[in-house]
């Protein structure tokens, strides 16, 4: 299972990772914070992890779940 981490101190709320996601796993709360509500479409490519100008995102992906 992918397991997404969002570090709420570092993230500006800019909603640049709920854009890239192919998935659109990302909605966002009232305060604009993005909050990976559907994170079992992840696919695992790290574009929100690659995206994000604040270094908030850290994706976990295990080797033998790479599509």
């Amino acid at each position: 299972m992918k397991k997404i981490f969002i570090n709420r101190n570092l993230c500006k709320k800019c909603g640049i990772c709920i854009e890239f996601c192919p998935s659109k796993i990302f909605t966002e709360k009232v305060d604009k914070t993005p909050m990976p509500e559907y994170e079992e479409k992840c696919i695992g490519c790290k574009l929100c992890e690659l995206r994000c100008p604040d270094f908030a995102i850290k994706v976990e992906v295990k080797e033998n779940e790479l599509k």
